[in-house]
């Protein structure tokens, strides 16, 4: 199956610690590197969701309704 443009998936492995490595191609694709903050969202029936650093400030400015998603 072909993933659709633009769209990726990973499968990692939970650690003791609950950790998991974010894969170098995800890494490279979003420029995410050692140090960065990302922000991490959770949903009970939708799951995970990671957010590099220069995402987080649009994506809290539409959870508050200060700007339109982009299309």
């Amino acid at each position: 199956m072909k993933n659709p443009q633009g769209k990726y998936a990973w499968s990692v492995k939970i650690g003791e610690k609950g950790q998991f490595v974010i894969p170098k191609e995800a890494r490279d694709m979003l420029g995410v590197k050692p140090g960065d903050t990302i922000l991490v969202l959770g949903d009970e029936e939708k799951g995970i969701a990671i957010l590099p650093k220069d995402k987080m400030d649009q994506f809290i400015a539409q959870m508050m309704g200060h700007i339109q998603p982009e299309e």
